[in-house]
């Protein structure tokens, strides 16, 4: 035992530097055959950019001559932009070109043969522009229909393709200097690499040990994260619990309020409109002063009244109860619409809803409304309830033509719909907000039929 120990020593410290001494040969390798693949790609994608460039000049003079064309057949001027800015560009080009082939003699005396076709030509174009202005119209006429700008441009194409086959040529030569140092760079790693995996099976017996340690590392975390994710469930589950608790809470507490401001404030202003009726008729004739300050006190009494209806409709809407879900959300839109000024355009259909499923579409559809006055700034809202596509589900939608929002860049903060969304959720449902700047708002949600809803 002993001795394996100190022949593994042993092996270890030869392992180490033949590990390193392979690194090092490797990396020079390398960075050799980076340098020069580098230097030949660059040269590549010059020779690319000159190609391009010749091209374009062709490109340009064709435009050119297009140009000048359609203004001596039509007249029209704005033949002779197009015409102007492809001449414009041509000189720039050239120079280009002639600074790129200044260090060949063969493209340079190519370059030249062309700059001196296209300068001819740029010529002859001028030339047949200026006859048409001058009104020489056969002049410019015969121009054109000779074969003098055929004949230049023939030249122009076959000296660019010269100077392209020779072009070709250096990119050739290019390419196999690459081709050279990448064979060069896969004999050198190939054997580094050889070198290197004898030095790494020297090392493989010990780290079968380590691998021992992080199995039993891996499984303790593995327990530990199961534990939490329970932990979190369970936790999830309590605050679940108690949220909807919380929401029936509120919702009672609502109900609740309703009734006393129905039965209390409520019989103190109907009494209070009794008292001024009774006070008009035992006044008889009246001073206009003091008709006007009765008919005030009944006009109050009847905001106040008003307004406790607004309120009690607002903690828990009686026409939900009395009327049903439809009804109660005709009402809302129409009394949102007088509030607002915005047409609601209206399409429900009777679809079975459980009691708190019907409460918390109510709810959705007023907090979208809601919403809608607050921030929207629409000119138009579209309320629907309907059966889903599926047919096992209602479908509600809220749509407005605002000025909408991302809705991934206030979800953080937006509690009207998180909590929207929860009382969706809590009933075993689904919602979705599609909104961006500029294109308004669409806030759908999705219950289950009253069927499911009980089974659930």
């Amino acid at each position: 035992m002993r001795f394996g120990l100190v022949s593994r020593l042993r092996r270890s410290a030869l392992a180490l530097p033949l590990a390193a001494v392979a690194a090092l040969v490797i990396l020079f390798i390398n960075e050799l055959a980076y340098r020069d693949s580098v230097a030949s790609l660059d040269q590549l994608g010059t020779r690319g950019s000159a190609r391009v460039e010749l091209q374009m000049l062709r490109g340009a003079l064709v435009d050119a001559e297009t140009g000048e064309r359609g203004y001596l057949l039509t007249g029209r001027k704005e033949y002779l932009d197009p015409y102007e800015k492809a001449a414009a560009s041509v000189p720039a080009s050239v120079e280009r070109l002639r600074t790129y082939f200044a260090g060949d003699p063969e493209a340079t005396a190519l370059m030249q043969g062309i700059v001196t076709t296209v300068d001819q030509r740029l010529s002859d174009l001028a030339t047949a522009v200026r006859l048409y202005d001058e009104g020489r119209h056969e002049a410019w006429h015969e121009l054109l229909m000779s074969n003098i700008g055929l004949d230049k441009m023939e030249r122009i194409r076959t000296l660019g393709q010269q100077l392209l086959d020779h072009e070709s040529q250096l990119i050739r030569a290019d390419r196999a200097d690459v081709y050279e140092t990448l064979r060069l760079q896969r004999i050198g790693v190939n054997a580094m690499t050889a070198l290197s995996l004898l030095a790494l099976m020297l090392f493989l017996r010990q780290t079968a040990s380590f691998d021992e340690v992080q199995r039993r590392h891996a499984l303790a975390l593995q327990a530990e994260k199961d534990h939490l994710e329970t932990e979190v469930a369970r936790r999830t589950r309590d605050l679940t619990d108690l949220a909807n608790y919380l929401q029936t809470a509120r919702e009672d507490e609502r109900s609740r309020l309703a009734r006393e401001l129905h039965d209390e404030l409520g019989a103190l202003l109907t009494a209070a409109k009794l008292d001024a009726a009774r006070l008009k008729r035992s006044l008889g004739t009246m001073s206009p002063e003091a008709e006007a300050r009765l008919k005030h006190l009944n006009d109050t009494i009847n905001d106040g009244i008003g307004l406790k209806r607004r309120i009690i409709e607002d903690l828990r809407p009686s026409s939900l109860s009395n009327l049903g879900l439809v009804a109660a959300l005709e009402i809302q839109a129409r009394e949102f619409s007088q509030r607002s000024e915005l047409p609601v355009q209206v399409e429900l259909e009777d679809v079975p809803l459980a009691d708190s499923a019907q409460i918390t579409t109510f709810r959705l559809v007023q907090e979208s409304l809601t919403n809608i006055a607050k921030y929207a700034a629409a000119r138009r809202v579209t309320l629907t309830l309907a059966l889903a596509r599926d047919g096992d589900r209602a479908r509600i939608a809220v749509r407005d033509d605002g000025r909408g929002f991302d809705p991934e860049t206030v979800s953080g903060t937006a509690h009207g719909l998180m909590g929207m969304r929860y009382r969706v959720e809590s009933q075993g449902g689904a919602m979705r907000v599609h909104s961006r700047p500029g294109e308004g708002t669409l806030i759908e949600a999705w219950l289950p039929l009253a069927a499911e809803t009980a089974t659930a």
